[in-house]
């Protein structure tokens, strides 16, 4: 199958996902001492192995609706689905789900338009938007960078509008499209660091809500220790680690691995960081095993088909 870029992705956001989702909640000490090194099941959800959460879940669900056409509504009304009836949930029911991501589906239940629907308040700032974002790379790899921002604010602000969380999005899809262009992992960093910052200095934000992302974007990340990066649901705790897990590792398999053994919000954490590492390394790098015990596994492979055939149909 070769690198498959867009297979690779999605299948790196699930496996993360599903190698995350029975240790979730467990301490970095926890996991010091009893590591992460292969699938398993049960233990914190009581899911069956291979079993991939909400991450995986809405990301399949913004994946499936780019195959047809970037529509904003398109994306709310599956992302419902969903949180009703299950619609691309690994097995037919939904088992996790985050408050805002809860709150802002409910809004859109009720009626509200996607483009108002996303919580817009500092302590709505987990990372509900950055686990499903990255599909947004196929549609925008060839765009300008404010196209690529307004773009990416729109679909975190869906369930997450407040410019910490849209910001942190913003990195992670430029830095992931710096990678797509066959950047190598330093060099795709150091440009996204670049096109950010430029892109920063040409418009008026918060200063206060910029100096946030100092680490990331005007220092290497790869230099501090692991105890000065977190591993909470907090978005910018999930940026950071995401991109130090895959400046850290070698291959797609050490880096999901470090992602999930960091603890806190291990699923989630994986899957931000799967996605990078899988579109990284290529598909041929992620163990076979894994994608044997995934699940639904042949249902992520056909949307993955769609995806690669019909992206280039909905280019504006």
């Amino acid at each position: 199958m070769m690198n498959k870029p867009i297979h690779s992705t999605l299948f790196g956001v699930a496996i993360g996902d599903a190698l995350g989702v029975p240790v979730e909640f467990k301490s970095r000490e926890y996991l010091k001492v009893n590591p992460v090194v292969d699938m398993m099941g049960f233990m914190c959800w009581n899911q069956p192995p291979g079993t991939w959460s909400d991450d995986s879940s809405l990301t399949f669900c913004l994946a499936d609706s780019l195959t047809y056409r970037y529509d904003l509504n398109s994306i709310a009304k599956r992302f419902v689905k969903w949180y009703k009836y299950g619609h691309w949930a690994a097995h037919g029911k939904v088992f996790d789900v985050g408050g805002s991501t809860r709150n802002s589906i409910l809004r859109l239940i009720k009626g509200e338009s996607p483009k108002f629907s996303g919580n817009f308040f500092e302590e709505d700032n987990g990372n509900g938007s950055l686990m499903r974002i990255i599909p947004l790379v196929f549609y925008l790899k060839d765009r300008e960078v404010k196209e690529i921002f307004n773009t990416v604010k729109e679909v975190s602000g869906i369930t997450h509008a407040h410019f910490r969380s849209v910001f942190s999005c913003f990195i992670y899809v430029q830095y992931a499209i710096e990678i797509a262009q066959g950047k190598d992992k330093i060099q795709a960093y150091y440009e996204m660091q670049d096109k950010v910052s430029a892109f920063l200095s040409d418009n008026e934000f918060d200063t206060q809500e910029v100096k946030l992302f100092n680490r990331i974007l005007n220092n290497n990340i790869a230099n501090l220790e692991e105890d000065r990066i977190g591993s909470s649901g907090y978005v910018l705790d999930s940026l950071e680690a995401s991109i130090w897990c895959l400046l850290k590792e070698d291959t797609f398999q050490s880096t999901v691995l470090k992602a999930v053994n960091l603890g806190g919000d291990t699923d989630t954490t994986a899957a931000i960081a799967g996605g990078l590492a899988g579109l990284l390394y290529g598909f041929d790098a992620i163990p076979q095993h894994w994608i044997n015990r995934l699940a639904r596994a042949e249902d992520i492979k056909n949307l993955c088909d769609r995806l690669e055939r019909n992206i280039h149909k909905i280019k504006k």
